[in-house]
């Protein structure tokens, strides 16, 4: 069984027991500052399990792709030596928020496993919190699991409650009792089960976990029981793929097997076996799914945990004899083989190849210095022999080799590094730079020279020198075209991202040259860097350029700043002032600006805060900005809207009516701005409010775009746009009318239907058996009929049927008196199979859907025989 088809089945599964499918969330956790990347399939669902969020449904499933490289969960140093560990990894879960418990869980978990995997029953082992009973009973009372193959694990981590079967989101909070089920490989494999003294052999291995999120944990340590018990589950992709594909390493699944293929056509292996070959194709799937999420190469954070996995991939290609960048060419592959589960990574193949392709070429031009240095240095150690942490600082430093890449290297070898000598010369360089008077840039620049002079109040375009160039964060003299760089200069009109301003972007203008800047940052508090790239010729230090700032993208840019100090006074006076800007971003779009507010706003106020704000910008005042002591302009009432760390002297600027410590740049006057218009108002964190508005020309594309809109609606209800709302009520309660008379003749149609079904039940040894397929019925028809029957036939069986839209939808109900012979769900799922699906469910009752509508009556003609031989 292929491991798409697995995912596949997964989905579907729990979909036909009443899951919603919840599309993978992001590699890279939205609003998560606790998490480096979303290494399991509950991160999505964090807030709805601390009862910080909801969701329209209350049972959900889905594969959640995952990384763990970094921090806390940090898988990349085992990645090649075992069977099992990954960088990236899929993981299959199903999760109820409230809904079901312990028992509809495991019993999910064992039927999907024995019934629709068809894995054997006595192959698996499961263990319990040992102080979980009623896990416990359920395997072995409900289930049926043998007694000596249920494994009770206590505190075994040294503390009350710390248990590999006990489960606890932090100190704090949520937390609960775990089950896993262990699949075992058989007595050809070294190990011993779960709780044993040989448990870390690969016999035995953890396909499934069931986490029951039970208490919540007090500061005093107090277990309080849940009010809403939720479930957390997860099987890993990969491990359930080795399993029915009957192989014992995750890396000879159909998946892998194409990825490692690949690397070996990239790096010219014959041999399929090199360890090698399966780091290359481990680290292709985290390192293009983190570029898809939007993580690039850097020196900080994501960026640099991505960096070293793709650094160690192509490390393993050079020990495979590669000399040029290949790695980036299995890409394709990937896409190939996970695309159609992911199809955003084939809409982003192109850009992740190009990505992968520029940080190979730029390691490819150190690493073989490197390497050589590292091999030679080896060649000279014993087994178990310590390499020289200072020497580890150079390959660092020099040749762009992390600690953690060394450290690999060494470890095939049997060497360790001398981590303390590294850290010590890390630290000295850092004071060496420091004594000779350099600073370290936030973005991993240093940088020595003299301030950049900004002239952006006044004009947006000014002739400069250039200071500093900077290539992939290393300072060069020459930068040519094609290259990304930063340029430093000595003079610029440029505006440095700075209060919630964003950068501004135009050119710089050489002789030989042109340097397109796509973002200017600073790099110091008075050094200026331009982001960009040359576009034609070449840039040098000295060279005089011409620096021109886009005047359109600046203009939209001050249009939209210089409104957010007007909302903010608005928001202070219709709202009170309480208010208080906690983050901005302001670009040629748009104003994002977040807030102290402990409720959402109404419509009025929203109105309220445009019209106040409309009413400074018609009114057309003159802007005033000067600079004076901080403690004067304190005296003036000023507001630090953006919260800078201010020097000495500040810039305070007059807008309208409001009066703010503002170093941005900002329109002439307010009528400048031209109109303005929130877009947003939304919750970002516990009283915390967002607001997104745009001005000028965004206000008209927005007006344009609603006008369209509203037209087409118009057009659709056959009404004036004026008239739209009112013709669209109508409508809407037109349209609830009809439903209402639907669902009454439906049910009126539902008892008429069981009164004359009841004439057709068979009598089979004191069971009342009805098989028939119903026309012109839905799925609620369907069910409540079912349940009148039921109720009438007393003792029975009955399954029925219908069609719609070439699609059959069954259901199957039985009585209770009959469920210990008959089940529900074992009976329609004899009849879906006969119809192309599948289903399930409760005892009593359980639905099912299929494909083949022209197999149902055949198969709701078999039904009676199945009874009786399940009678017999």
């Amino acid at each position: 069984m292929k491991s798409s088809a697995i995912r596949q089945s997964f989905l579907e599964f729990f979909a036909s027991k009443g899951h919603t499918i919840v599309p993978s969330s992001p590699l890279v956790p939205g609003n998560d500052p606790t998490l480096l990347f979303t290494n399991a399939g509950m991160v999505q669902f964090k807030d709805v399990f601390t009862g910080q969020d909801t969701r329209p449904y209350t049972r959900a499933v889905s594969s959640q792709r995952c990384v763990r490289a970094g921090g806390k969960h940090n898988d990349l140093e085992n990645v090649g030596y075992t069977a099992r560990h990954h960088t990236f990894f899929e993981m299959l879960g199903n999760f109820s928020f409230g809904d079901y418990f312990k028992q509809d869980a495991i019993k999910y978990a064992w039927e999907f496993l024995t019934q629709e995997l068809k894995l054997p029953a006595e192959k698996l082992w499961v263990t319990v919190y040992a102080e979980d009973n009623e896990a416990f009973d359920i395997w072995h009372n409900d289930i049926g699991v043998p007694k000596e193959r249920i494994v009770r694990i206590g505190d075994n981590k040294g503390a009350r409650y710390a248990s590999d079967n006990f489960w606890a989101m932090g100190d704090t909070g949520p937390c609960g009792p775990c089950t896993e089920i262990f699949y075992d490989h058989g007595e050809g494999i070294y190990g011993g089960p779960p709780g044993s003294p040989d448990e870390d052999g690969d016999r035995y291995i953890e396909i499934w976990n069931n986490v029951f999120m039970q208490f919540n944990r007090d500061e005093a340590g107090t277990m309080h029981p849940l009010p809403k018990p939720s479930v957390d589950t997860g099987m890993g992709l990969e491990r359930i793929s080795a399993v029915m594909q009957h192989v014992h390493s995750n890396y000879d699944i159909d998946l892998f097997q194409v990825l490692i293929g690949a690397a070996a056509r990239e790096t010219n292996t014959s041999d399929l076996a090199n360890n090698s070959l399966k780091v290359i194709a481990d680290h292709i799937r985290a390192c293009s799914f983190l570029i898809v999420d939007g993580v690039i190469p850097g020196n900080e954070g994501r960026g640099y945990v991505l960096r070293r996995i793709i650094r160690r991939a192509i490390r393993h290609g050079y020990k495979l004899g590669a000399r040029a960048a290949f790695f980036h060419r299995i890409v394709p592959d990937l896409a190939a083989v996970m695309g159609d589960a992911y199809p955003e990574l084939v809409k982003a193949q192109n850009r992740v190849m190009d990505i992968l392709r520029q940080e190979e070429e730029r390691f490819f031009e150190t690493i073989e210095h490197g390497m050589g240095i590292l091999e030679t240095t080896l060649k000279t150690l014993p087994a178990g022999g310590t390499f020289d942490g200072e020497l580890a600082f150079k390959l660092h430093d020099t040749y762009g080799f992390p600690l953690d890449l060394t450290a690999d290297i060494c470890r095939e070898a049997s060497i360790s590094v001398d981590t303390a000598a590294f850290d010590a010369a890390m630290q000295g360089q850092k004071n060496q730079a420091r004594a000779a008077g350099k600073f370290k840039l936030g973005a991993g620049l240093d940088y020595a020279g003299a301030a950049t002079t900004f002239h952006g109040y006044d004009t947006l375009a000014h002739d400069g020198s250039i200071l500093a160039l900077y290539r992939d964060g290393v300072a060069v003299n020459e930068l040519t075209e094609g290259e990304l760089g930063v340029v430093v200069l000595d003079h610029t009109p440029f505006y440095a991202e700075s209060g919630g301003q964003a950068g501004d972007r135009g050119v710089l203008q050489g002789a030989n040259g042109a340097f397109e800047v796509e973002d200017t940052q600073k790099i110091q508090a008075q050094v200026f860097g331009h982001h960009g790239v040359v576009k034609t010729g070449s840039l040098v230090i000295g060279d005089a350029v011409l620096a021109r700032v886009d005047e359109e993208a600046r203009a939209r840019t001050m249009r939209n700043h210089s409104a957010t100090h007007l909302m903010h006074k608005a928001l202070r006076e219709v709202l009170g002032d309480h208010v208080q800007q906690k983050g901005s971003l302001v670009d040629a779009d748009k104003t994002r600006f977040d807030f102290v507010q402990p409720t959402p706003m109404t419509a009025a106020q929203i109105r309220e805060v445009e019209a106040r704000v409309n009413a400074e910008i018609l009114a057309n005042a003159a802007t005033q900005a000067r600079v004076m002591p901080i403690e004067e302009a304190q005296k003036t009432g000023a507001m630090m809207l953006f919260g800078e760390k201010y020097g000495d002297e500040v810039r305070v600027l007059d807008i309208g009516s409001s009066r703010e410590l503002c170093g941005g740049t900002h329109v002439a006057r307010t009528g400048d701005i031209g109109a303005f218009k929130i877009l947003l108002e939304t919750g970002v964190a516990a009283g915390i409010r967002r607001i997104e508005a745009t001005t000028g020309t965004g206000v008209l594309a927005y007006l344009g775009e609603t006008e369209k809109n509203l037209g087409a609606i118009a057009q659709l209800v056959k009404a004036t746009p004026a008239d739209a709302a009112e013709r669209v009520a109508q409508l809407m309660e037109h349209s609830r009318a009809l439903e209402k008379e639907l669902d009454r003749l439906k049910s009126k149609l539902a008892s008429s239907a069981g009164d004359e079904l009841v004439q057709q039940a068979v009598d089979i040894k004191g069971v009342r058996v009805l098989a028939a397929q119903l026309d012109g019925i839905d799925a609620r028809g369907l069910r409540e009929t079912a349940d009148k029957l039921r109720d009438k036939l007393k003792s029975c069986a009955l399954v029925l049927g219908t069609v719609a839209d070439g699609k059959v939808s069954l259901i199957a109900a039985v009585t209770a008196d009959v469920t210990s012979r008959i089940k529900a769900g074992e009976l329609v799922n004899f009849v879906a199979t006969q119809v192309g699906g599948k289903g399930g469910g409760k005892p009593g009752l359980a639905m099912a859907g299929g494909s083949e509508p022209g197999q149902l009556p055949a198969a709701l003609a078999s039904v009676q025989a199945w009874v009786q031989g399940k009678l017999t």
